[in-house]
């Protein structure tokens, strides 16, 4: 590709060049014309000099038929030898003049004819080096009639005319090698800037648009965590207000409290898909390809939307299919999730389906319904963050607007295509090509589950002491053994506390990322193994949802829980690290 564009700026400049051949043919001819009047025939010079005024506008023509043309690089050559040809006629026709002025009996016309044939000569140069064959043949067009003529003429300096000619011819030969070279070099030099300059404007322009992403992300991330905690004050408050009246009574408890913990659900759905598209972006997520059936997984999503579509007023239509499928099975019905759960969210009449349909090696999963559609322009839009067409107002009730992100980041963690088709008021259909399964895979051995409940010991390091309070207290109740400090050296001494009065077992240590005086989770985790003696399964809790913080846990080791959690994601996490230890 690059030598291409060489080759084709190369002969660009031969034609370029040739104008400028032009203007000193008329203006060097003329000249020619008149002082080789008295020597040469009139007739002879005519007939020249419309030969060389035919040549130069038919030269002139070719070069305005090269420039309006767009050419490949296979049709270029012909080109460079056309302009070649030009030359060589051109030199033979300055050469024609060479034998005519060569008149040693006339020294002012020979010296003229020995002038122009040299400044000719040496013209070529910068003009034709461009393509070498060009230059070559009309520096040998010009001489070699001078040079028959320099022999056949009986003359004292004969041999001396001859060796600066042979000289002459040589030295412009080798400078044509070093032009040749130096303009495939600037050419070179030229397209790799101009290269770098596109590439700059591409990082400039992915840049500004990460920018302008970002700062949408982070505002409209910034109002929908503000709305739900927000929402969670002013009920604290009503809470606070009721009870300095007196007793609450059990319905407004009941009726605040289940607003409550609505609003810390909504929030605590921001929170996850904030961090789902963090692992994602991470590339901490492993990808665990299985054979999926598809019908179980269809069966799923149809007993789990079954609901929803009777209170919408929905048909929820599966198409049965005995096709199998290589897929993360997690990640696949999370996708499929997603894109279910949208099309009932924006379908207000008409039906939701779930199909797929074979593609070569590949199974299409397709979700249609017939909502609203998507503009063209707009399709590429709904798979960025926060972007959610229909509801302008944001309404927490229509999603996130993180669903569809996360789709396409996990779609192309599985390198699964995703693909949208819609038509405005007709509906839309999204769709993820799976690999097809041909034969029967064996089943996957199902691992033992570990027992519903166990009781472990735990040491815990927070400095908040709210948060460590209430860990405590939720840990114990659970019936874990429990030696807790704001500090890795408090819960050492406590830990040392309760193995003085008796036996005091470690199986488990929970801290929080960020600790007081910049000390980390992860230094506190090695303290307490050091202390402990042995390299205990440990959970980090944080609210850092950042990809590097992702990465930094993931290669520690440690598990990972993030702000705000329940009692059952801790309890699931305790499970699976006892379980893991």
């Amino acid at each position: 590709m690059q030598e291409a564009k060489i080759r084709h700026a190369l002969i660009e400049l031969l034609y370029r060049n040739s104008y400028g051949v032009v203007i000193s043919n008329i203006v060097i001819s003329l000249a020619a014309v008149y002082v080789l009047s008295n020597a040469v025939s009139t007739t002879w010079l005519a007939t020249w000099l419309g030969a060389l005024y035919l040549l130069t506008a038919t030269r002139v023509l070719a070069s305005r038929s090269f420039f309006r043309r767009r050419l490949d690089s296979g049709s270029l050559m012909p080109w460079a030898w056309l302009a070649a040809g030009f030359s060589w006629v051109s030199g033979l026709l300055w050469g024609a003049l060479g034998w005519a002025g060569f008149l040693p009996e006339e020294p002012a016309v020979l010296s003229f004819t020995v002038i122009v044939l040299t400044g000719l000569v040496c013209g070529t140069v910068p003009s034709l080096s461009a393509f070498p064959p060009a230059l070559i043949g009309s520096i040998l067009a010009t001489v070699i009639p001078v040079a028959i003529r320099c022999i056949t003429a009986e003359s004292d300096f004969s041999g001396a005319f001859l060796f600066l000619l042979a000289s002459l011819v040589a030295i412009n030969f080798y400078y044509c090698r070093i032009t040749y070279r130096m303009l495939r070099e600037t050419i070179s030099l030229r397209l790799e800037n101009e290269s770098l300059v596109v590439h700059l404007e591409e990082e400039r322009d992915r840049a500004q648009t990460a920018d302008r992403a970002k700062t949408r992300f982070l505002a409209a991330a910034s109002h929908d965590l503000r709305q739900p905690i927000h929402a969670l004050s002013l009920l604290v408050s009503t809470l606070a207000m009721l009870g300095q009246r007196g007793d609450v009574p059990s319905g407004d408890a009941r009726n605040l409290a289940s607003r409550a913990k609505s609003v810390v659900g909504n929030l605590s759905g921001l929170l996850n898909a904030l961090l789902d598209i963090s692992k994602l972006d991470a590339g901490i997520v492993t990808v665990t390809p299985e054979t999926v059936p598809l019908r179980q997984l269809f069966r799923d999503l149809h007993d789990e939307f079954a609901g929803e579509a009777k209170q919408r007023g929905l048909a929820w239509r599966v198409a049965d299919s005995s096709l199998r499928v290589e897929s993360d099975p997690m990640m696949l019905r999370r996708i499929l999730n997603n894109l279910v759960s949208n099309a009932f969210r924006y379908t207000t009449e008409g039906s939701v389906l779930l199909g797929c349909r074979r593609r070569g090696s590949l199974v299409e999963i397709q979700v249609l319904d017939t909502g609203p559609g998507i503009p063209g322009d707009q399709q590429t839009m709904v798979f960025e963050e926060f972007v959610q067409l229909q509801n302008p107002a944001r309404d927490r009730t229509q999603g996130l607007g993180l669903g569809l992100a996360i789709v396409r980041r996990t779609a192309q963690l599985l390198k699964h295509p995703l693909r949208l088709v819609s038509t405005p008021g007709r509906g839309s259909m999204f769709s993820i090509a799976v690999p097809n399964i041909r034969t029967t895979a064996a089943p996957r051995p199902v691992e033992a589950m570990p027992p519903a409940g166990i009781a472990a010991g735990i040491m815990v390091v927070e400095d908040e002491s709210d948060v460590l309070d209430a860990m405590v207290q939720l840990l114990s109740l659970e019936g874990h053994r429990v030696y807790a400090g704001r500090s890795a050296a408090e819960a050492q001494g406590a830990h040392a506390k309760a193995l003085a009065a008796g036996e005091a077992p470690v199986d488990l240590i929970v801290a929080d990322y960020r600790l007081a005086d910049g000390v980390t989770g992860f230094d506190a985790i090695q303290a307490l193994r050091a202390h402990v003696g042995r390299s205990v399964p440990a959970i980090i809790v944080t609210g850092d949802t950042s990809p590097a913080r992702l990465k930094e846990v993931s290669a520690s080791g440690a598990r990972i829980l993030h702000k705000p959690i329940t009692g059952e994601d801790l309890r699931e996490a305790i499970l699976a690290a006892c379980r893991r230890g």
